[in-house]
Order: structure tokens, then sequence, then C-alpha cells
């Protein structure tokens, strides 16, 4: 079905591989497969961004090749999939900012881990609230209703967030916990980072939160969050790449991390790595061969792409752990 790699072209017989999950790498994992294709002509892989949880759950049901995934699959939902063991990869990291749609308020707007807490959960409803300015001296603030953005299917970004605020607010943590769902107080909706960036940008007095390259790219604000070391910081490559450090040099070797609120005086604390998870076993010779390919390829050239799209790329020891990882697939 698919022929050997042609080592001095790149050239396949052709093989198509089905991939889906996560929105949240969408952008740079869409730049990834096309340009992939290019060196390695008839190896053509189609992704869907359909959400973290989609991801997992096509994987689990084998109807894709593999999945994609901004939280790290607990041992309970590998043992489900059964037919193989889910290796997880990697692939670049990036940050979750709130971005908000308030009129008149030119200036980026400053928030505490406990006050995104109480503004999610709808605790704090209007913009004008004294503990939103407490912490934004000088900001003229109207007195309007927040209307809170958040995903409406299973998503990485949302467990990313809901990561964070179980790490700062007790209350956030017994009442709302973590997941890529939860059962959210109020609110709309919307589907994928693209859905929430969108409803944001519609809704007077919104907020909701994306990953970085999508405010940017929508032109959205959006705010600084104050991290572990009492710094108000916005979400960069630097400040997602230091949040990192820590976890990259104790990195476990199945590459199951959180590093959210991670220690570190510029270390942004909505920051995450995002995952492949690609099955140990892969019965189709052509593909097992394309998808290996592709890894190393990720792990190389393929991280140049990053820095230009808002993502961070790798450490270079996670990278290491990474390669070896790949001689897992059989």
């Amino acid at each position: 079905m698919f022929g050997a790699l042609a080592v001095s072209t790149g050239a396949y017989a052709m093989v198509l591989i089905n991939a889906a999950g996560a929105t949240f790498p969408a952008v740079i994992y869409q730049k990834w497969f096309e340009e992939f294709k290019k060196s390695h002509s008839g190896a053509q892989i189609n992704y869907q961004p359909i959400g973290s949880g989609g991801g997992v759950r096509q994987l689990t049901e084998g109807t894709v090749d593999f999945g994609a995934s901004d939280f790290p699959l607990t041992n309970e939902q590998i043992r489900k999939i059964g037919k193989f063991h889910a290796l997880h990869f990697p692939t670049v990291m990036g940050g979750v900012v709130p971005t908000y749609n308030v009129e008149g308020v030119t200036k980026d707007l400053n928030f505490t881990g406990p006050l995104l807490a109480d503004i999610f959960s709808g605790k704090i409803a209007k913009w004008s609230d004294g503990a939103i300015a407490k912490v934004n001296p000088g900001v003229k603030l109207p007195n309007i209703d927040i209307v809170v953005v958040h995903r409406s299917e299973g998503s990485g970004t949302t467990f990313v967030l809901t990561d964070y605020l179980s790490n700062v607010s007790p209350e956030w943590k017994s009442k709302i916990g973590t997941g890529p769902i939860v059962n959210w107080p109020s609110g709309l909706g919307a589907k994928g980072n693209e859905g929430v960036a969108g409803q944001v940008k519609q809704s007077p007095g919104a907020i909701g939160y994306v990953e970085l390259f999508y405010a940017i790219q929508n032109k959205m604000p959006y705010g600084a969050v104050q991290n572990q070391a009492g710094k108000f910081l916005k979400a960069s490559l630097e400040s997602v790449t230091e949040a990192a450090a820590g976890a990259a040099k104790a990195m476990p070797d199945d590459f199951r991390v959180s590093i959210v609120n991670a220690p570190g005086a510029n270390a942004y604390p909505l920051s995450t790595f995002t995952w492949l998870l690609i099955p140990d076993s892969i019965p189709d010779a052509g593909k097992k061969k394309a998808i290996v390919e592709f890894l190393h390829w990720m792990l190389t050239t393929g991280q140049s792409y990053a820095a230009p799209l808002s993502y961070a790329p790798l450490p270079k020891s996670v990278v290491a752990k990474e390669e070896a990882q790949i001689a897992k697939i059989h």
C-alpha cells in the first residue's frame, strides 16, 4: 500500500493519515502538515481541529491515526484506549490569554488568578467592580455587565485555564474544578479558540480565553496575569519559555506534565505544552513510516515555524528525550 521512502527525494507512494484534536495548536499543525508534504510528496496528513476532547474520543474509537490534545491523558483514559498505548509527544508551547471587549479601555488590563476565578465563576459581574479597579489603577472601567465566553466542547484550552484557576483559588477548585469540560455557572459557549475569539469580539463587555495566536490574529486586547512571583506578565515567547524551564529539567519519561503557575520571575502562569497522541503500535507499515518521519521532522525543521506563529519552540532537552521515544513506535 505504501512504498519505501526514497532517501534522495523524500517521495512516498500515496499515504493518507487522518488526525484530529486541539484547536490551540491548529495554526502551526496545519502549517507543519503543509510543509511536510512539500518535502515528503505522497504523504498527506489531514487534521481536523475539533477540540482536545474530540481528538481523544476519536483516537479511543479508532477513527483517526493519531490525536492531539492540550491536556495529557489520565491513566484511565490510556487504559480505555486498550488497543495500543498512546505515547505523548510535546510539540510546542503556548499561552492561554484572557481576552476582552470593554469599550473605552485602551490600556492592557491586569488580572490576578483569584480575580480571574471570580470573574469566570460569575462572582464578579460588573467591569466596574472594585476588585478589578484595585489591580488596574488609573483605568476608567465602565459600569457594564461582564459577559463570560467559554468553550462549548471538550477543550484543552479550558483544561489549561481551569487547571490554573484550581491552583490559585481553593473556591474554584472545590466548586468547579479542573477539566476539558466543566459546569460553567454562567456565560456563552463557543466552539474552538476561533469561536471564542469571534464571540468575544462581537459581544460588548465580554471576556474569554484563547491561545495567544488567536488574540494576535484577531487584533484583540489581552490581559497581563500575575504570576507566582507577584509580577503581572503578558504571554510572550519568552515568558512561556521560562514557565517551561523548570519542567524541562525534570521532564517525566511519559511527558505528562503541567506548567501552569510555574515558578520564575518572568514565567507566564497560563502556559502549557501541547501534545500529539501517537499509538505505540501502528500495523500499517506505510502509515508508521510516514508518522515516524513526521515526528523527526517536527522536532527539527518544524520547530523553526513556532516563533513566527506565536508559539514557543521546545527546549532542546525535551527534543532529545522525544527523539529517543520515537523508537517505541512499532
